[in-house]
């Protein structure tokens, strides 16, 4: 069998495929949990990765947890008791948001089909997502009984805003693209054939700009959702002086004013 997690790279972009079409990339067992956090934290360690996309092979996105593994209690729901249920989300698929949600590297989520439940948290956990045609989305946990268990209280209000995401999650229905295009779900809405081109071209634009300037940025827009203004400024103060202080600040200055394209290093 296949890992579940792909890894394509081209120059500074990578691209993470769930790969059990099968199971439609269902997030089953702690090994596929431990699989996706070590290739975020393999990217987290190398600075040469400018940008990352994240998709699923097959039909689906990401078709949420395993309700089989859920009716017997295995995988990620493992557990004879309250406490013990506790430990495998903790130890399990709550990795996931602690690694991918605070990677510096800009993320992409390339939404191929339905995005159910946990899957649906994924790619909330990713900076902007952009959907194929046929995509849906559901915050459906409620539908089968059970709470976000994965930070999607955390992240799906921060995405449409609380009366949505409590709608979604209250309710548990699906969304089509076009609905999740109008509440700001996904910023862009492609065809089938053309929603990977369309994540490449996007990163290959991200990955164009200074590296260090583009984490420090993503990480002020973070920040933001959490502080006062004033902290933001001190925080931004601090993170400008660390640009202009870089080789890149200088080329990119210099490039403008001679007219050129910029030839940025990464320092």
């Amino acid at each position: 069998m296949t890992g579940f997690i792909t890894t394509e790279r081209d120059e500074g972009i990578v691209t993470l495929t769930l790969n059990r079409p099968e199971k439609r990339n269902a997030i089953s067992t702690r090994a596929e949990c431990d699989e996706v956090v070590d290739a975020v934290e393999a990217i987290r360690r190398d600075d040469s990765v400018r940008v990352v996309i994240v998709t699923g092979a097959g039909s689906a996105f990401c078709a949420g947890g395993d309700l089989k593994g859920m009716r017997d209690r295995t995988g990620i729901t493992q557990g004879d008791t309250a406490a013990e249920m506790r430990e495998s989300y903790r130890r399990g698929i709550q990795r996931i948001p602690l690694a991918l949600y605070e990677l510096d590297v800009p993320t992409i989520a390339a939404m191929n089909g339905p995005a159910i439940g946990a899957g649906l948290d994924l790619a909330c956990m990713c900076d902007i997502r952009i959907a194929s045609e046929k995509a849906v989305f559901a915050e459906s946990f409620v539908k089968v009984g059970i709470v976000p268990g994965d930070g999607g209280a955390f992240l799906l209000p921060k995405v449409v805003g609380m009366s949505k995401a409590l709608e979604m999650s209250l309710t548990g229905d699906p969304i089509n693209a076009a609905e999740a295009l109008a509440c700001g779900l996904v910023s862009r809405v492609v065809a089938p054939e053309e929603l990977l081109p369309a994540a490449r071209t996007l990163a290959a634009k991200i990955a164009a700009n200074p590296p260090q300037a583009v984490r420090l940025t993503k990480r002020l827009l973070r920040e933001g959702q959490h502080l006062r203004l004033s902290t933001l400024l001190e925080m931004s103060a601090a993170f400008q002086a660390l640009a202009h202080d870089t080789r890149d600040h200088r080329e990119a200055v210099a490039a403008m004013l001679e007219k050129r394209a910029p030839s940025f290093e990464g320092r």
